[in-house]
């Protein structure tokens, strides 16, 4: 293969000279970021149009996103900086290079999350509904910025042989996703490697997710539900999704990959609160008849 190309074999598809950025004016820009960017721009734009078709002002959107996107970027760095530290320490410039990748989107989710909470409570505006929308607009977010993966040849998983199988030419790919069971994997003269497109798996997810929660979200059954079914939803992908990525990130001192432990958490919390403001509303209605 050729280095900037990529393949699905078993789908007989071979793209050709697949780009990572493009130059206007002479200054390079990254798809990575463009397409982080436009999943942004189309996940506010979701967010509003819920608002309006609940009768709800679009304000506080556009106000929770001129807060909440810098916040959540600078919160997805600092995030994977933390547990990536062992590759910057030795070179922290490298922390600043954000188009090469390396945005968690845990720490993104808090980063808004917190900003978005303070915003709230100085304007007086209802925390949970307004995240119930905000949610929808992650999902949107996340489903496209995952291809931002694709354009930058990471968040991979190890060897297979499925029908989504996915070839990488090696010198394309950092050298530290190349974990040892992969390693042993690429055969004599072969300069690729064949893998799980986990980009792939959460996009589509995601976008799974989207669909069920956009058409369940005049139904909910309180305000912030929609918000716990996305936390809850999420993480239930992203356990399995993260199980068998190669770029994992580890709690210091352990093997024990930190997005596996969180989302399960989120799992259990976003579950069991639904279930408990549920059970809590049966009870009240019971009570008053």
């Amino acid at each position: 293969m050729d280095i900037n190309d990529i393949s699905f074999p078993n789908l007989n598809i071979y793209l050709h000279n697949v780009p990572k950025n493009f130059t206007v004016f002479g200054f390079t820009i990254a798809l990575y970021g463009v397409i982080i960017a436009i999943g942004m721009m189309l996940g506010v734009a979701i967010a509003v149009y819920d608002r309006r078709s609940r009768g709800l002002s679009e304000d506080p959107i556009w106000d929770a996103a001129f807060i909440g996107i810098p916040c959540g970027i600078i919160g997805a760095r600092i995030y994977y900086v933390i547990f990536a530290w062992d590759f910057y320490k030795n070179d922290p410039i490298q922390i600043l290079y954000i188009r090469q990748g390396g945005l968690a989107i845990y720490g993104g989710v808090l980063g808004a999350l917190i900003s978005v909470f303070i915003y709230c409570k100085v304007k007086k505006v209802g925390f949970l509904e307004l995240w119930d929308s905000i949610a929808l607009g992650f999902l949107v977010g996340q489903s496209l910025g995952r291809w931002g993966n694709f354009f930058n040849r990471e968040v991979f998983g190890g060897y297979t042989d499925n029908i989504l199988a996915m070839r990488l030419p090696i010198a394309a790919v950092r050298e530290r996703d190349i974990v040892a069971s992969l390693a042993a994997t690429i055969g004599e003269g072969e300069n690729f490697i064949q893998v799980h497109p986990t980009f792939l798996y959460e996009s589509l997810w995601n976008l799974a997710l989207l669909i069920l929660l956009f058409l369940y979200r005049k139904h909910k059954k309180f305000s912030g539900e929609v918000m716990l079914l996305y936390i809850a939803g999420y993480g239930i992908g992203r356990f399995w999704i993260e199980s068998i990525r190669t770029d994992q990130l580890y709690i210091r001192g352990t093997t024990v990959p930190v997005s596996m432990v969180l989302a399960a958490l989120m799992t259990v919390i976003g579950l069991g609160t639904d279930l408990i403001v549920r059970i809590r509303m049966k009870k009240h209605t019971e009570h008053n008849i």
